[in-house]
């Protein structure tokens, strides 16, 4: 019998949509350029995702309705960079914890280990991760360029994996 007769087949996966949110108020107001935003979008397009939208929005309220608004579009993935750290103007967290129905504390754990064997101020990040409506997968990564990669290297290792998960592929081979 050959290996391919015994092999599970896996379903194609459908197309995967994603959006990604800059939340810097300084950057929304043309102060500086937003530099993390086209990396996320980059390395998405990179591995065939449809990306709906890149908005750059102030922290705070904002966050939340381009939250709300990428998931009532039905987007797979929204990755927010910008708003975790400690400073008054910081409210991603809080803006997406109310749409979390259930959290992946792991990969915001595993953010914060990768990046601080750069800086100790990654354990500062206050990002959270997590489900919405069984659907969305969000993510929020931190503002710098440098919390972004630590944060797409840990995604590159799971992110197919939970999608999966979500739209019913077995992984059980």
């Amino acid at each position: 019998m050959n290996a391919s007769a015994t092999a599970p087949t896996r379903a194609p996966h459908p197309e995967r949509t994603a959006q990604v949110i800059v939340a810097s108020t300084r950057a929304a107001a043309g102060i500086y350029p937003d530099r993390t935003g086209p990396l996320i979008e980059a390395w998405l397009i990179e591995r065939g995702w449809t990306v709906l939208g890149r908005h750059v929005v102030p922290d705070g309220d904002p966050v939340g309705h381009a939250l709300r608004a990428a998931v009532d579009a039905g987007c797979d993935l929204v990755i927010t960079t910008g708003g975790t750290g400690v400073s008054a103007h910081d409210h991603t967290p809080e803006q997406t914890a109310p749409l979390l129905d259930r959290e992946l504390p792991g990969l915001m754990e595993e953010l914060r280990r990768r990046g601080a064997a750069s800086t100790p101020l990654a354990i500062l990040s206050r990002g959270r991760a997590g489900i919405h409506r069984g659907r969305t997968v969000i993510v929020n990564l931190p503002g710098s360029t440098g919390g972004v990669r630590d944060g797409l290297g840990v995604l590159e290792d799971v992110l197919d994996h939970i999608l999966d998960q979500l739209h019913g592929v077995d992984h059980s081979a």
